[in-house]
């Protein structure tokens, strides 16, 4: 190791998907990156404009499928921070909304390592705005929670059902492939005209869209590729998407036939 060497880490949020949704700063960040360990929801349009010279090494974790555990992912950035100065985790949405930030920090400056956090636009409001869903509006929801559908033991979160009780715009984060249990167990504290999207590959081309009521679910959803990622929203906010009324009508002419 050359004494010329500085380690440092910076952990940056891309963003939603979208390569232009990253912030300022998190660009200048990656830009001056000596080596980037870049997750699966990171665009590759974003990777492309990064100067070829720049290591880049994929630590996604899909469906699954993850090329390195978590503490094989620690171990990388400390060991790259060492041999080649400044380190860049480039990871979707924010670190901090459901990305292991907090223990990537701890074993990073456990090293003597100076860490810095850039945060980054979260999917988890950045997909639904950009469909026309507000989070919060007057009269309707006075607040939003973000969730995951499931704990690490599969069962699901007993936040998932607190917040079905109350009148909460429900954001819930890796959860298309329990999407079917996620609407049964919704469906025993709201309404069934309760307004519900799914979101998948928000804010790329690629961008799919459902919208429905928890009633005719099943219908609506039933083309989803539960293989990609996605983000599911519950609250009557929902029916402020430009086609939910559409949706609404066509449903209960078919429904009268």
């Amino acid at each position: 190791m050359k004494s010329s060497i500085k380690a440092k880490v910076t952990l940056v949020g891309a963003g939603p998907g979208d390569k232009d949704l990253i912030t300022l700063k998190g660009l200048k960040a990656i830009q001056n990156a000596d080596v980037i360990l870049f997750d699966a929801l990171v665009s590759e349009e974003l990777l492309s404009e990064i100067d070829a010279s720049i290591i880049k090494i994929y630590v996604g974790k899909r469906c699954g499928k993850h090329s390195f555990s978590q503490e094989e992912i620690n171990t990388l950035i400390v060991e790259n921070a060492f041999k080649h100065g400044h380190v860049v985790r480039l990871k979707g949405g924010d670190p901090f909304v459901f990305g292991r930030a907090s223990e990537e920090i701890l074993y990073t400056e456990s090293f003597g390592i100076p860490v810095t956090v850039i945060p980054g636009v979260s999917s988890a409001i950045a997909a639904p705005s950009s469909q026309g869903i507000p989070m919060t509006k007057r009269g309707l929801s006075s607040s939003f929670w973000v969730m995951t559908a499931t704990k690490r033991d599969g069962t699901f979160s007993e936040d998932l059902k607190f917040a079905a009780q109350s009148s909460t715009t429900m954001v819930i984060l890796m959860g298309v492939r329990k999407l079917n249990e996620i609407i049964k167990e919704v469906s025993k504290y709201r309404s069934a005209l309760t307004a519900f999207a799914v979101i998948q590959n928000g804010t790329l081309q690629n961008e799919t869209f459902v919208i429905g009521t928890l009633a005719n679910a099943a219908s609506v959803t039933s083309n989803i590729n539960k293989a990609e990622p996605g983000i599911i929203v519950i609250g009557d906010v929902v029916s402020e998407h430009p086609s939910f009324f559409e949706e609404e009508v066509q449903r209960m002419l078919y429904s009268s036939l």
